[in-house]
């Protein structure tokens, strides 16, 4: 692919971050592989809104606009995609920097017209420092990051995960959009898997995408104290398990689930006895990795089964809209985002 043909969305919604979405923009404007065009998209918080466009409104490359559709992530990513102008968009959290070639390693990928997705290798900066001794690798997609268990390199998989990936602009047309309904929405409960509901959906349109993970396109991902607990881990396993309930519902148990069972089945195992032995050999941390497996495990799966039965009560339906669609309604907003626009 050409240069400068990657627009890249940073999805935003509270004050909190500040430091951390300024952080994020100029570790973008910094890549060896220069960005079209930056897009933070302000997810119904009018003064963040405000600030941001103030901020940025002398910087070229950099545009602010408000989420056109409900809150929450999916809405706001779709809002980034209808306003870019790439051929490829990749999204990045807003609580991540990216390492100076993560676009370079992203346009790669792109060499192969097949291929209609492209994730990257997410690493964790721990508030306090350090990995905490009871936290197994194997779970770090609790906290948003790579974890153990992923193949190394450039790799085919079923889905990329959303804070550090990129689709050509193509996957859209031919999928629709992230599905409402799936996903975060702001303090809420820590939802998830939008991604990998667009991936399977994605696949299903166009049976000969391939979908990579390249582990060179690295980003890192901040990790607050209050994440580093025990209790935000039991909390985002049963939001995952109630994630997985929505995408299974959705596209249906066997894709949904494809990649869980073989991680369930073959990397956890390995977890828990590597933690049995660490444990056995007195290395710190070794019996609350295993325990923490376990727990995880458990826990994922009362969230799966209590997600089935709620949705199946509940008739629970997501909403997939053409981009198209939230470019029009982007546009209906537009007087009262022109100042954001640098």
């Amino acid at each position: 692919m050409r240069t400068r043909d990657i627009s890249v969305v940073i999805c935003v919604y509270t004050e909190d971050r500040w430091e951390d979405i300024l952080a994020a923009v100029s570790s973008v404007r910094a890549q060896s592989l220069p960005a079209l065009e930056t897009l933070l998209v302000v997810d119904h918080n009018a003064v963040l809104l405000e600030r941001l466009a103030g901020e940025y409104k002398e910087t070229e490359g950099v545009r602010v606009l408000a989420n056109a559709g409900p809150r929450g992530l999916s809405a706001g990513r779709n809002t980034g995609i209808a306003a870019s102008h790439g051929s490829v968009i990749a999204f990045l959290d807003d609580d991540a920097v990216a390492e100076r070639d993560w676009l370079r390693h992203f346009a790669e990928g792109y060499a192969d017209p097949r291929v209609m997705a492209v994730g990257g290798r997410t690493m964790p900066v721990w508030a306090s420092g350090r990995r905490p001794a009871w936290f197994p690798e194997e779970f770090d997609w609790v906290v948003g990051c790579t974890y153990k268990g992923l193949p190394p390199g450039r790799v085919r998989v079923r889905n990329v995960l959303g804070g550090n990936a990129s689709f050509r602009r193509t996957a859209f047309d031919a999928a629709g959009g992230f599905a409402t309904g799936i996903g975060r929405d702001g303090d809420k409960r820590p939802l998830g898997c939008e991604e990998t509901e667009l991936c399977i959906r994605l696949t299903r349109a166009r049976p000969d995408a391939v979908l990579l993970i390249d582990d060179r396109a690295v980003i890192h991902h901040r990790v607050p104290a209050a994440r580093e607990q025990f209790g935000y881990f039991r909390t985002r396993a049963y939001a995952e398990g109630l994630s997985k309930a929505l995408v299974a519902r959705s596209v249906g148990a066997g894709k949904g689930l494809e990649s869980e069972r073989r991680y369930t089945t073959r990397v956890l195992p390995v977890g828990v006895l590597r933690g049995l032995r660490d444990a056995a050999l007195a290395r710190p941390g070794g019996a609350g990795r295993a325990g923490a497996i376990v727990a995880g495990v458990l826990t994922a799966a009362g969230g799966y089964v209590a997600g089935s039965v709620r949705a199946r009560r509940s008739g629970a339906v997501f909403s997939v809209v053409p981009v198209a669609a939230v470019e029009e309604a982007a546009d209906d907003e537009g007087a009262d985002d022109e100042g954001a626009a640098a």
